[in-house]
């Protein structure tokens, strides 16, 4: 700028330059030619002529006045003509050369040290994007010390804007006088960026807040979730006795659903129509209804929107979500369709309930017609859709995605980049999953997670194990995923060590992580475990859970403590389906099918309907129990409830037929089956063949056992013993050398013991054991000291 102001140096200015003046002065909108006429014309006299030589207090403040008019006419001018004109013109080309004569003429005159004329400078640069010469003229101000609070704010709010938090920190700092506008724009970044704590220290900093600054404070902290904090920024406000507005009392709606705080935000809603709010703020009313979905009242949500005077788009998206929530995705459909405007947001609403609603396929198929209609898919909508392929592990699928969120730039997202590799690692992808977690720029727990689940999913739990150690922090959903993962992958024993170490590592167990321990300890049947498992929910107060109660029956139930698992199951305030199920499992598979049955007859007593998981177990219950006629009654009642019976349900019901010795009918009923798939079936019908000495059967449910799987030795095993049986050695003997043939090999068994904590295995095709001589010496006492 001082370049500039050495170019400006005569006194008088050409009659060239001051026809380019005037001529500048002639702006091409018309709303800014009449105010700038007149003060540039009595300005250009001024400029001929020059500023006074020893002008009086009063002269210097009307030149002073008149420059800082100019300026602020410049400025909007220059934000008029950036909303108004076409792409092709630009603000800078019209109004920047009369600012930078006036800048010029302002540093010769002096009056540029006035405050006035200093921040109007730093407006009209702003206006124009010119970062680099009000950055000068800030600087300018500075050293003159004519730098005024507002121009402190005003800069602070610049950097703010361009994303450049760090000089804004600094500029913030070190100003002189710090203004609740400045703490407001800082409090407002921080928040926005996740940088909760220096955000709050600059909250608790503040000498004086008002209505912007609390509003700003509570937005970031809905912003965080941290919706306890914003109710109590809010209390701390009316103690201050500053009162809300509207944006206000949209965000304390917002904090009191995140907080479960339903009564205090009803009291908001009274403050709000108290306040006429809620009649003249439609963002007020979006709210609303938003409150009483999540209160459960649709009735009450449609009510608001029926009644509101103008609707906006996310007045619809509200409504669309009020059926999503009670369950009716087809009038949320409708209503998307009688939707008269729709956004990116009106359809990952419907994306997303679908997919949560496990209607994955439907999920697939409303993206692509959010594409048709020409929206383009926000984070959300990716995170949801992705999610939606995973479920259908439909890799193709998921590639296009990936695709197109490459394109549009949101790959790198955390949340997109966490629902990739879920899907690559569903689509058993676990390289192309790894690739996208090592090339994110930034990795949070949630990407940490994803990527170790997805391995556990794929059973490679050494893998799975050598990230969990390299997570740089873990939190309740990483141990969370590798004792599930453990769990699922029925390494039962690690799961139980990888619990030890979560407790050594102070962190609290949750009920997810009592489910993966307690499904350990029952197929373990570890009962001193479990028990210490149950001890552990009694204290941090969860045993009453409806997730815990039923994992804690099941446990006792599979650990051989039938009446503790009794006094589980009838002790809990609420059962669902699956408590009833678990528990008539737990009781067939300790012999009790009698009782099984009766429990079954209670279920349906209270109303409760049975799952196709029930009636799997009523009917291993009659299988075990020797219930022929009520499994058939049982099997006839499933299909009259509609519902349809998979293949482990012919498995139960030729089980059934066959351990009576009805093996016509059993293969009777396997040769109807829908679905042919199932070797279970035919190896249940060949073991009962083996048992009743029924040749014509075996050999016949033994080719169809070798056709549907030809790697099952099971088949070959029962059918060289039912031979050997019934004296056709040959036969057996034919079908052990067809077996080593084909390389077949029985599966061992295996067993094991705990003894102090530790579990102890014993397979049948190895004989090592680290303490294999001193059991074997024990062995030999115990057998000498029986033998006297």
């Amino acid at each position: 700028m001082r370049a500039a102001v050495r170019t400006k140096r005569p006194r008088r200015p050409p009659p060239a330059a001051t026809a380019q003046l005037a001529s500048s002065s002639r702006p091409k909108l018309e709303k800014a030619q009449v105010p700038l006429t007149l003060p540039l014309k009595s300005f250009k006299f001024r400029l001929a002529n020059g500023p006074p030589l020893a002008p009086t207090p009063k002269a210097f403040k009307s030149y002073a006045e008149t420059c800082a008019t100019l300026l602020r006419l410049c400025r909007a001018a220059a934000t008029a003509t950036s909303h108004a004109a076409p792409a092709s013109s630009s603000p800078s080309s019209d109004r920047l050369p009369l600012a930078l004569s006036l800048h010029a003429h302002a540093v010769r005159s002096g009056v540029a040290a006035d405050r006035s004329v200093a921040s109007h400078l730093l407006t009209t640069y702003a206006a124009f994007a010119r970062a680099a010469e009000r950055d000068r003229a800030f600087g300018d101000c500075v050293a003159a010390d004519a730098a005024s609070p507002f121009a402190y704010d005003f800069m602070v709010s610049e950097h703010v804007k361009a994303g450049d938090i760090a000089s804004a920190r600094r500029l913030f700092d070190g100003m002189p006088d710090r203004t609740v506008v400045s703490y407001t724009t800082m409090v407002d970044a921080l928040m926005k960026r996740g940088r909760v704590a220096e955000a709050v220290e600059l909250y608790e900093q503040c000498p004086s807040g008002s209505v912007a600054f609390f509003t700003a404070t509570i937005s970031g902290f809905v912003r965080n979730e941290l919706h306890h904090n914003a109710l109590g920024v809010f209390r701390k406000m009316l103690s201050c006795r500053v009162r809300p507005n509207g944006i206000t009392i949209v965000c304390m709606i917002k904090a009191c659903v995140g907080a479960g705080e339903f009564g205090l935000a009803l009291s908001i809603v009274g403050l709000a129509i108290k306040s006429n709010f809620f009649e003249s703020s439609i963002e007020v009313q979006n709210s609303l209804i938003t409150l009483y979905l999540r209160m459960g009242d649709a009735a009450a949500a449609r009510k608001v929107f029926d009644e509101m005077d103008v609707k906006d788009v996310v007045s619809w998206t509200a409504l669309l979500d009020v059926y999503s929530e009670s369950g009716d995705l087809d009038g949320a459909r409708r209503v998307l369709d009688a939707m008269p405007e729709r956004n990116e947001v009106s359809w990952g609403t419907l994306i997303a309930r679908h997919e949560q609603r496990g209607n994955a396929a439907e999920a697939v198929k409303l993206y692509s017609q959010m594409l048709a209609d020409g929206c383009r898919p926000n984070i959300s909508c990716f995170s949801s859709v992705l999610s939606a392929c995973a479920s259908l592990e439909d890799l193709r699928g998921g590639a296009r995605i990936h695709a197109r969120s490459l394109k549009m730039g949101s790959s790198t997202n955390v949340f997109v980049s966490c629902s990739l590799i879920d899907m690559y690692c569903k689509c058993n992808k676990c390289g192309d999953a790894q690739t996208i977690f090592d090339t994110l720029p930034q990795k949070n727990i949630v990407c940490w997670n994803s990527l170790v689940s997805g391995y556990s999913y794929n059973g490679k739990m050494v893998e799975a194990m050598y990230l969990f150690k390299k997570m740089p922090a873990r939190n309740l959903a990483s141990w969370n995923t590798i004792i599930s993962g453990y769990a699922q992958n029925r390494q039962f024993v690690d799961a139980l060590k990888s619990f030890n170490a979560m407790l050594a590592s102070g962190q609290v167990p949750g009920e997810i992580t009592f489910s993966s321990v307690l499904l350990a300890c029952a197929n373990l049947c570890s009962l001193v475990t479990g028990k210490m498992a149950h001890a552990k929910t009694i204290k941090l107060g969860i045993e009453e859970s409806i997730f815990i109660g039923t994992a804690l029956s099941d446990m006792y139930a599979k650990s051989g403590d039938l009446q503790s698992s009794k006094r589980m199951f009838y002790q809990m305030p609420e059962r669902n389906d699956v408590t009833w199920t678990a528990m008539i499992q737990g009781l067939a598979e300790n012999g009790f099918a009698e009782e099984s049955i009766l429990l079954f007859e209670d279920m349906m007593a209270t109303g409760m309907t049975p799952n196709e998981h029930t009636f799997l177990a009523l009917l291993f219950a009659c299988s075990h129990g020797g219930l022929v006629e009520q499994a058939i009654h049982y099997f006839d009642k499933m299909q009259a409830l509609g519902i349809s019976p998979k293949e482990k349900h012919y498995t139960c019901m030729v089980d059934v037929l066959a351990r009576a010795g009805r093996l016509a009918e059993a293969e009777a009923l396997l040769m109807k089956t829908p679905s042919k798939s199932e070797a279970n079936s035919w190896a249940a019908l060949l073991s009962a063949c083996n048992t009743y000495r029924n040749e014509e059967i075996a050999e016949r449910a033994a080719k169809r056992l070798h056709e549907l799987a030809k790697d099952n030795t099971a088949g070959y095993v029962l059918l060289s013993n039912m031979y050997a049986s019934c004296g056709r050695w040959k036969d057996a003997a034919r079908i052990r050398v067809l077996m080593k043939g084909t390389t077949l090999k029985k599966d061992g068994g295996c067993s094991w013991v705990q003894v102090r904590g530790q579990y102890h295995a014993f397979f049948s095709w190895e004989a090592k054991h680290p303490l294999s001589m001193e059991i074997d010496e024990i062995l030999d006492l115990l057998m000498w000291e029986s033998s006297l």
